[in-house]
């Protein structure tokens, strides 16, 4: 199929030329944590179809968003992953999140959800609380999520923080919280040093440091 383009003289337009596509953005999103198989892809996001999914892959790595690449052995498993142009999105893809939060509202009946999904929105939160705050902890680096529906961590790097799917090896907080306090989280309704005062979000340390250090 012959690429579609506005044809207007505009980096926005440019911009959707990329990513204006149907399911486009969310595809990044998944790839924001870690390079995926396609079968993997297909399941994280309910409501595509393989055609349209094998689809917009091509059209990601045709415009230099993602590269597909085969998996040493015993794995020999083709995965995607983003390009560098593909992660520097991540600010684009807070900012929807951000601005999509008023119409989120209550969760559906028919909604579908991952925990990871709540990985975009978090990291500035993550960030602030446990390394711009006043009273942040230095020593935090990975700060691992547990949800009911799975679980993922976060990096607080140099570099700005980033995501992952899956449980931390050595992640060196873990916050445990059900799926409504991380989405009150998530999108200001709720900060994180009160939730977890409150009780609604549990922290486990690793054996050493004493709770206190990390808990406000």
């Amino acid at each position: 199929m012959p690429r579609r383009s506005y044809d207007q003289y505009c980096a926005v337009a440019r911009a959707l030329d990329a990513v204006g596509d149907r399911w486009t953005l969310l595809i990044v999103r998944e790839l924001l944590g870690g390079s995926r198989r396609y079968t993997d892809l297909h399941a994280d996001l309910p409501g595509v179809s393989t055609d349209m999914l094998a689809s917009r892959l091509k059209d990601m790595e045709r415009d230099g968003l993602v590269l597909r690449r085969r998996l040493a052995p015993p794995g020999a498993a083709f995965v995607y992953e983003l390009t560098p142009r593909g992660h520097a999105l991540l600010p684009a893809l807070g900012a929807l999140a951000d601005w999509g939060a008023p119409a989120l509202g209550e969760r559906r009946p028919t909604d579908a959800v991952r925990a990871h999904w709540f990985a975009v929105p978090l990291l500035a939160r993550l960030a602030h609380h446990f390394t711009e705050a006043p009273d942040a902890v230095d020593a935090v680096g990975v700060v691992g999520i547990a949800l009911d529906e799975g679980e993922f961590h976060v990096t607080l790097g140099a570099d700005g923080p980033a995501y992952a799917d899956g449980p931390a090896e050595r992640p060196d907080v873990r916050l445990r919280m059900d799926t409504a306090t991380c989405a009150d989280v998530a999108y200001d309704r709720l900060s994180l040093a009160e939730g977890i005062a409150s009780g609604r979000i549990a922290v486990t340390l690793p054996a050493g440091p004493a709770d206190g250090q990390v808990t406000a």
